[in-house]
């Protein structure tokens, strides 16, 4: 589902502008985003949570010279579906 489709979902089901979606989906993207960005968890009961983890540093190779790379150490986004919603998709 791309951003235009969710808003228009969003619309139709909360009885509200396109308009107002794309502020609200905007709104809470951004702060979902700060919050993880000042390394906090962000767990919404029923969905699952967000979170950031740290990836250790690890050797990689180059696929196309076959050559050793060292790839550093890095904080990446992480969600973890809540059990509800994992039984919900089966």
């Amino acid at each position: 589902m791309t951003k235009a489709e969710f808003v228009d979902k969003l619309a139709e089901k909360g009885e509200i502008t396109k308009k107002q979606a794309t502020e609200a989906i905007n709104r809470i993207f951004t702060t979902m985003a700060d919050g993880l960005v000042a390394g906090e968890e962000i767990s919404i009961p029923g969905f699952g949570k967000f979170s950031v983890v740290t990836r250790k540093a690890r050797t990689g190779m180059n696929p196309q010279t076959k050559k050793k790379i060292k790839i550093p150490e890095k904080k990446v986004p992480k969600f973890a579906g809540a059990k509800a919603l994992k039984e919900s998709i089966k």
